[in-house]
């Protein structure tokens, strides 16, 4: 989250709380004693190794109490809190009650503090620390709401102008936070059974507009200080700061994330500084970067109803404001992931390189020091004290009325941005074991998935070998990596032999989350380019309930299933446990270079505003979305023609 921003939407909640309202320390968590690692002899496996690769579930983005802006909404949970979490246990909310996941621990997850001013918030609080004598932290911590907006205000305009004082940014004081999230992450490393990484995100906000990444590192030979952008707000810079890295052993990769907040940046045509794009340029990006977070809390970046008119379930989770503030983004292009990869292709076709060959992988953004907290029944929103309510995120009518006013704003008017925030999302990975090694090779090959909260698993082949009876053979998964290339691979035209100029079959496998809603349908988005023009199309491939799928349209029929929006009780009877099949592509062409991704979609169930407004006896707020169709989405296939 844009810190400049950040603080712009506290300051106006901090200026609205009472003084009996003032922000108070929520109790926060032991630390949890990890659990002894499992050794494994040299050459030998953890517990629960598969050959074939199983899917983990974990959370590449949160934010704890050594955040600028996470301690600024009076979050105080640690690292070692955020890991507590994950592992399925509780901890204190900064509003004073006490939070924890319904879905079970998750399997890995990286604690990524703001590296811009990390940690110094909290020693600006400390008064026996110099940084609480500057006079720009008076007030900052005060029980008067007039003081703490007075104080923003003058941090805002210090952090635009970057006057702040350099004690904020100094190396003690990064050094110490640095330092707490590499013992941390060590302290809950438990080979076999959770990982770790250790890891940051580098803040990029240009005017406002998002370009952070998370920056995840390998093992735990890790810089000495983070690499921030109060060095350089250009992207590429922490690119070659990580081949650096990298050329004295230490292994690290980045993922852009939340690019519908970029207005147009984080897939701009041409580099940060108007130059145009060369092969160095994009092999930089390919090689740093081989990830995009495709949708977090604050919203979901697949695509824009603007950009995809023939995508019917392309007006999901849309966020169309700046973060923290409501100034509309106007440039779509440039914001969106399927538009990045058709550029990319596009561009693979006319100059030779492609700068956005990205997978996908989903994380929560959370300001809570609460990996993995996308239950769309257990929402507590992001940012700590400042939505930590119904009333505050509006999902229930204010001032304690029964009902909603006639001149309700609708959430892309609303004075805060909490309404147009989801529950979501997780990355998924297929890994051989749970350790850092093997997951950190599934994100570098990019063989993972993202989710908007449940944990449905996907798997995605492509071959021109498969057996038409391949999706219906016990030993599947094990023919599909030998005989073709899995998620965030390349499928080459064959050069030779009774396989060139045949279209290639995909292998579609998408399995329910046990606690979440029935699978309805599944989908595979093609782009691909035709005399010069990137194109695109969404096939329905696997319908749910024995329903026909009409290969004319390409569409399934609805499933008609529903939920009760009185008790959020889903139909029982409608949707698949999995959907499975192989599918060739209709419109193949094996001149045209095409991408390939699986979207797999659940029947309805409800928005975590609507089971808001259920627990407080109210209607839901009329101006949003009551239902949700959670999905998953797999990395893409790329299709490279003939040379």
């Amino acid at each position: 989250m844009s810190l400049t921003l950040a603080l712009v939407a506290i300051a106006a909640a901090g200026a609205a709380m009472s003084a009996s309202q003032a922000p108070a320390k929520a109790p926060a968590a032991k630390p949890a004693a990890a659990a002894p690692a499992a050794k494994a002899a040299p050459g030998a496996h953890l517990p629960g190794y598969n050959p074939d690769r199983n899917a983990y579930f974990g959370d590449l983005h949160v934010h704890t109490g050594l955040s600028f802006d996470a301690y600024i909404f009076n979050v105080r949970a640690t690292p070692d809190d955020a890991y507590a979490f994950a592992k399925g246990g509780a901890i204190g909310h900064a509003a004073g009650f006490s939070i924890r996941n319904s879905g079970g621990p998750l399997d890995f997850t990286a604690v990524t503090d703001h590296s811009e001013y990390m940690g110094a918030m909290r020693e600006a609080n400390d008064p026996k620390n110099p940084l609480n004598k500057l006079p720009i932290v008076q007030g900052l911590f005060s029980p008067d709401p007039r003081k703490i907006g007075e104080a923003f205000t003058k941090m805002v305009q210090g952090y635009e102008k970057g006057t702040l004082p350099k004690g904020f940014s100094a190396p003690d004081v990064a050094g110490r936070a640095w330092t707490e999230v590499q013992q941390a992450a060590a302290r809950h490393n438990d080979p076999g059974r959770f990982t770790t990484f250790v890891a940051y995100e580098y803040t990029s906000a240009p005017q406002g507009r998002n370009l952070h990444r998370n920056v995840i590192f390998r093992t735990t030979k890790v810089p000495q200080l983070p690499y921030t952008a109060l060095v350089s707000n250009d992207p590429e810079t922490l690119w070659k700061t990580m081949d650096a890295w990298r050329a004295k052993g230490i292994d690290v990769l980045s993922i852009s994330h939340n690019a519908n907040g970029s207005d147009g940046l984080m897939y701009e045509p041409t580099r940060r500084d108007g130059s145009p794009m060369d092969r160095a340029y994009a092999e930089l990006r390919n090689r740093n970067e081989p990830l995009t977070e495709i949708t977090q809390i604050k919203g979901t970046s697949e695509v824009h109803p603007s950009l995809a008119p023939n995508d019917e379930w392309a007006n999901f989770e849309i966020m169309e404001r700046y973060i923290g503030s409501n100034r509309p983004v106007t440039h779509f292009h440039g914001s969106y992931v399927r538009e990045a990869l058709k550029d990319g292709i596009l561009m693979r076709e006319k100059v030779g390189f492609n700068p956005f060959k990205m997978g996908f992988i989903g994380s929560s953004d959370t300001h809570n020091a609460a990996p993995g907290s996308v239950e769309e029944r257990n929402y507590f929103s992001k940012v700590g004290r400042s939505d930590g309510t119904p009333v505050q995120r509006g999902s229930t009518p204010p001032g304690g009325a029964r009902t909603w006013p006639a001149d309700t704003p609708d959430s892309a008017h609303a004075a805060t941005p909490y309404q147009a925030w989801g529950a979501s999302g997780l990355a998924g990975v297929w890994a051989e074991e749970n350790s850092r090694e093997s997951i950190f090779a599934a994100l570098r090959r990019k063989e993972t998935f993202a989710t908007s909260g449940p944990r449905i698993r996907l798997r995605f082949f492509a071959s021109y070998d498969y057996p038409d009876d391949l999706a219906h053979r016990t030993n599947l998964v094990k023919e599909a990596y030998a005989k073709g290339v899995p998620m965030g691979g390349d499928l080459k035209a064959p050069t030779q032999g009774k396989g060139t100029g045949k279209a290639p079959k995909f292998l579609i496998w998408g399995v329910r989350d046990p606690n979440s809603g029935y699978l309805q349908r599944a989908q595979v988005v093609k782009g691909w380019v035709e005399n010069g023009v990137a194109k695109e199309q969404v096939f329905d491939v696997a319908c749910s309930d024995k329903l026909a799928l009409n290969t004319t349209t390409w569409r399934c029929p609805d499933n008609h299933a529903t939920v009760d929006l009185t008790t959020c009780e889903p139909e029982r009877f409608k949707g698949d446990v999995e959907l499975r099949t192989l599918w060739t592509d209709p419109t193949f062409k094996p001149t045209q270079r095409a991408f390939y991704y699986l979207r797999v979609l659940e029947n309805p169930s409800c928005r975590w505003s609507t089971w808001d407004a259920i627990r407080n006896g109210t209607p839901p707020n009329p101006t949003l979305a009551k239902t949700i169709m959670e999905r998953a989405w797999s990395s893409p296939i790329w299709y490279e023609p003939k040379a």
